[in-house]
């Protein structure tokens, strides 16, 4: 509410009654039922947050019988009696409250409701504004211009317009309403079989109960059989409805101010009552101002009502903020679920606690959860904002639920608009960068090291606002992010056609995984173990005694000091260096260099993958499920771990004799597709180099293409040795080689490689502009685009080191053309996927190596998925020369590569 802070008036006993059904089974070590006390506190602690300074009282029933009673002695007849272990929390109640410093009101013969009208009226006629905190709708009644009631449950406030927009009467009508439809819970009868949308009709058509009754005879029916015998007692009715607003209290609106809070009997009143997380939110409190960080108040559902009321919350706002823990498990593919926090706006958050082990709070089943969510996570009509959707979507698709709608990933959105920007692009990250705020480390919740626990084992509150927090953090950022987007209408492409779409690709690839098999990895990791043993006696023999291999400073010693090998020049460390280049070159000098550098193949082989791939074995599945990261590469290329399978080596004995254990099941086979070539035939299109792409068109070898024209021979003349230095430049100028690093990959003399160099522009010159001009466009922008529109911000490309500098040129010829590869490579990940979905071929995508999609398919129905997949693959981006796909079938992946 604007203006001067309202007097706030707060249903007590609405407030005590959820509280204990939220947690009907909390209670202290000596058994003290405590789970009403702290939930009210709770409440009252956000509330007081929202309105800092405004005077609240709290205002219950009592046990004694009222007014209404004695008029009607059936009066709440039907309501059971209040639980024993609700009845022990009440005067405990009472007395936190007090504590708070807000005032605690009661009054025998009436009941709340009669003391909040007299209330609000005291308060209305001396000009003060008024909330009233309730979900009962006998309230409604007392709304005026001066009167709001905030319906809690859904968080509505209910001004005029909204008591008419929901009961569709307005608040002086609401008695006749309530009279016309009785009360069940309260025992008060009203027209039999009238429910809301009769009364309001009536209301609506006749202005009142009395000119309803006055018309009764024009009712025709049943229904108005039922009007006409309920006369009798409508009269009775109406007075148990009407609240009474002329109470005698004793208690004047100044009595109502804020007291100060009682921070020392509270503490002590909170341990006792073994509330740990209350007694560490009193430290946060400075007078009766609360903490907020971001501003929001993050409320911990437990119960089925207040879940169904965010849902209501989500309609309204046609918006949901996501943010999910989830826990890998044994058990479960995509993970379970430790908790679900929401939020619709900036105000408010909620955190649903599904697999915590705190047992101060009842949690909802994951089941129940889901299957309430499940609708509004599948309304195409209501937005989803999140960060690092694609967990949560692999979830709910193993739940058999399908992420619809408009999506919003703020990671993705952030890695679009910037993929090197500093800090990365999660939560932590834009809440800093964009709201220059730090949000909770999780280390104060979980610890680190030997210490660390589960975020499931934190309690629930701390979660809550950790969580909550992160949720927060995407409401703000969100719009900030949108904005910009708008305004790079490139960039918005690659959101809306390659990024967020492809997290929906990624999330049923790593859910389907690829089998892999044990016994062949046991082995090759065995006779690693043995190879690196006779590596390792070899390297002793060659040196002359033992010495770590995998000790730089010990390497240096028996290379430099001991054999005389040629060193290289000290690095700025000091240090000489032992790098698989410098190896490389020392091999033509003795045998060790060599035998180190299988040492080191061996040995991370080994300690990379055969060690490690048969641990992610899913018991479950028999599957490795990696996890694919959109947000790694700032050229848009895709990362994995969980394990790292993008990284599996392919041109050695070992890295294939590996890649054998990825298999199909039983009755499938493997069908790996990959685009031949991808990065020499954009650099065909964007050079618009004309002998290279009458090369491409020509389905010509292009290494031996290139040899011809560099080494003036024809085509059919080229030797294997042209061939590989033509592919070494090919490849070399892809990734902005010069002459010397060209000179080192190849092996020749610089001379050599200049001239080389001077020879592949001279026939290709379109090249050579190409990257004078993108070397340039970089200069004058600070970033390269992709084909598509993907920016690659190059921050040293104007650096005054001159190693940077030259770098970051390299980078920008190299990065449109890695950039258009994954772009390409992606696009047509999405269209598979969208194509498979609506196929009825037993064939589902496994694994995403950089240019290459693997299949596993029902041998049957091989043919018909390479006849449906290489067109789609083709013809996902329009080229001066062709796309080609390569397929390969087969038992394994080796097979099939």
């Amino acid at each position: 509410m604007s203006g001067s802070q309202p007097l706030i008036l707060v249903d007590g006993s609405h407030y005590l009654y959820r509280a204990f059904y939220a947690m009907p089974n909390l209670q202290t070590s000596t058994g003290q039922p405590t789970g009403a006390i702290r939930g009210v506190v709770n409440m009252l602690l956000n509330l007081m947050h929202e309105y800092t300074q405004a005077p609240i009282a709290v205002i219950f029933d009592t046990a004694k019988p009222t007014f209404r009673h004695n008029m009607y002695e059936e009066y709440k007849a039907t309501r059971p009696p209040m639980q024993d272990e609700m009845v022990q929390q009440i005067d405990l109640t009472y007395e936190a409250i007090r504590k708070l410093g807000l005032s605690v009101l009661m009054l025998d013969g009436f009941e709340a409701d009669d003391i909040i009208g007299t209330l609000a009226r005291r308060a209305e006629h001396s000009g003060q504004k008024v909330l009233i905190i309730s979900s009962d709708k006998d309230l409604a009644q007392l709304v005026n211009d001066n009167v709001v009631l905030l319906d809690s449950m859904f968080d509505r406030s209910l001004d005029r317009k909204g008591v008419i927009e929901k009961f569709a009467v307005t608040p002086e009508q609401i008695i006749d309403f309530l009279t016309l439809t009785g009360d069940t819970s309260d025992n008060i009868p009203g027209v039999d079989k009238v429910g809301p949308k009769t009364a309001a009709k009536w209301l609506g058509e006749y202005g009142s109960l009395d000119n309803i009754l006055e018309h009764k005879d024009q009712i025709k029916g049943k229904i108005g059989e039922n009007l006409r015998a309920a006369v009798p007692h409508l009269d009775l009715s109406r007075k148990l409805v009407t609240i009474k607003c002329d109470v005698e209290l004793g208690v004047e609106l100044d009595d109502l101010a804020r007291k100060p809070l009682d921070t020392e009997a509270l503490t002590d009143m909170f341990e006792e009552l073994e509330f740990r997380t209350l007694v560490r939110r009193l430290k946060e409190l400075d007078g009766t101002a609360i903490s907020k960080g971001l501003g929001s108040s993050y409320e911990i559902v437990t119960d089925q009502f207040t879940l169904n009321t965010w849902v209501d919350r989500i309609r309204q706002h046609g918006q949901i903020v996501l943010e999910t823990h989830i826990r890998r498990t044994k058990t479960s593919v995509a993970g379970d679920v430790t908790g679900i926090a929401i939020a619709t706006d900036e105000h408010r958050a909620a955190y649903v606690p599904l697999a915590h082990k705190d047992s101060e709070f009842r949690q909802l089943k994951s089941e129940t959860v889901l299957t309430t969510l499940k609708p509004v996570l599948e309304d195409a009509n209501i937005v989803k904002i999140g960060n690092g959707l694609k967990s949560t979507v692999k979830c709910l698709l193993a739940s058999g639920i399908e992420l619809k709608g408009e999506m919003w990933d703020t990671a993705l959105m952030s890695y679009v608009l910037n993929s090197s920007a500093p800090g990365g692009h999660y939560s932590s990250a834009l809440s800093s960068r964009h709201l220059q705020h730090t949000t909770i480390d999780a280390k104060t919740l979980v610890g680190s090291g030997v210490n660390q626990i589960s975020l499931s084992e934190a309690p629930i509150p701390e979660t809550a606002a950790y969580i909550g927090e992160l949720v927060a953090v995407n409401v703000r950022v969100f719009p900030i992010l949108r904005k910009q987007l708008e305004v790079l209408t490139k960039c918005l492409f690659v959101y809306s056609n390659i990024e967020c779409p492809l997290l929906i690709a990624l999330a049923t690839i790593e859910n389907n995984g690829v089998r892999l098999i044990r016994e062949p990895i046991d082995q090759l990791s065995e006779e690693l173990k043995v190879r690196a043993e006779e590596l390792t006696t070899r390297a002793y023999e060659l040196a002359g005694r033992p010495f770590g291999l995998n000790s730089p400073k010990q390497l240096q010693e028996v290379l430099y000091d001991e054999l005389g090998l040629t060193a290289p020049r000290k690095t700025r460390t000091g240090t000489r260096s032992t790098s698989e280049e410098i190896l490389r070159d020392l091999r033509s000098e003795h045998e060790l260099p060599g035998v180190v550098l299988e040492y080191r193949a061996a040995t991370k082989l080994k300690s990379t993958y055969t060690d490690q791939l048969g641990n992610y074995i899913h018991s479950t599945s028999g599957r490795v499920h990696t996890t694919y990261d959109q947000t790694n590469a700032i050229t848009g290329r895709l990362a994995s771990a969980g394990p790292n399978l993008q990284n599996i080596p392919i041109r050695t004995a070992d890295g294939r004799r590996l890649r054998e254990a990825f298999v199909a099941k039983e009755g499938s086979v493997l069908l790996a597709a990959d685009y031949s070539q991808i990065e020499l035939r954009i650099m065909a299109h964007l050079s618009g180099d004309q002998g290279l792409q009458e090369a491409f068109q020509a389905e010509l070898d292009i290494h031996r293409a290139t040899a011809s024209e560099m080494f003036s021979v024809s085509y059919d003349a080229v030797t294997d040795e042209m061939r590989r230095q033509a592919k070494g430049i090919n490849f070399g100028l892809i990734y902005g080689m010069g002459v010397f690093g060209l000179a080192q990959h190849l092996g020749i003399d610089r001379s050599v490689a200049k001239k080389f160099i001077e020879n592949y522009f001279e026939h290709y010159p379109g090249v050579l502009r190409y990257m004078d001009t993108t070397k340039e466009n970089a200069r004058r922008h600070g970033f390269v685009e992709t084909l598509f529109g993907r920016r690659i911000y190059l921050d040293d490309i104007q650096s005054s080191t001159a190693a940077r500098r030259a770098y970051a040129e390299r980078v920008s010829i190299n990065a449109p053309m890695q950039g258009t590869a994954a772009d390409i490579i992606k696009l047509a990940t999405v269209a598979i996927d969208e194509f498979l979905a609506e196929s009825t071929l037993d064939a589902r995508m496994v694994l995403h190596v950089h240019d290459e999609i693997v299949f596993e398919v029902s041998h049957s129905q091989t043919e018909a998925l390479q006849q449906s997949i290489v067109p789609v693959m083709q013809e996902v981006a329009e080229l001066d020369v062709d796309l080609v796909v390569d397929v390969g079938v087969g038992a394994n992946w080796r097979e099939a590569h």
